[in-house]
This record gives C-alpha cells, structure tokens and sequence, in this order.
C-alpha cells in the first residue's frame, strides 16, 4: 500500500525587481552605512573629549552631552538620502 501523504497548496508570491531597483537599494544601504560610520567615529573622538572636559569643569556637562548628539545629524542625512533614493527608485 503507497500512501500519498499530505499535500499542501502554497502560494507563490512573485518577488523579483529589476536591476535598477536593486542597485538603488544597495545605493540607500550605503548611505546609511555612510552615516553611521562616520557617526561613529565623530562620536568616538567627541565622547573622550567630554569626558575630559568633565572631569576638569563638571558645570560644562551639557555643552559635552550637546557636542555628543551633533554627528546624530549624519546618520538622519544618510537616512533622508536613502528614502529619498528608495522613493525615486519606486520601491517605497
């Protein structure tokens, strides 16, 4: 006796772009990429020199806190450049 088993009807959903699409969305992978590095970098060097600057003067703690959120505005750049590109791609 050969049994057949349980047979499952899956639908198949259809998710190729095309090469433009594609490279546009590599394009807004590295500009966020981009943003963060050097985010991370800026904030590197930034945070060692406000923690000096605090250990010397505690009262200049929110000048060093400031100082730390300000290369935050390269990563939102590079996020605004990558929907921009994913939008004039059409993939968002």
């Amino acid at each position: 006796m050969h049994s057949r088993g349980i047979i499952l009807k899956i639908p198949v959903i259809d998710l190729t772009i095309d090469m433009n699409a594609a490279i546009a969305a590599v394009g807004a992978g590295v500009a966020i990429l981009g943003g963060a590095v050097g985010t991370g970098i800026a904030q590197g060097s930034i945070g060692a020199a406000g923690l000096g600057l605090i250990a010397e003067k505690p009262d200049q703690l929110g000048l060093a806190i400031l100082f730390l959120v300000l290369p935050e505005t390269l990563l939102i750049f590079g996020f605004v450049i990558a929907i921009l590109i994913l939008l004039s791609a059409g993939i968002v």
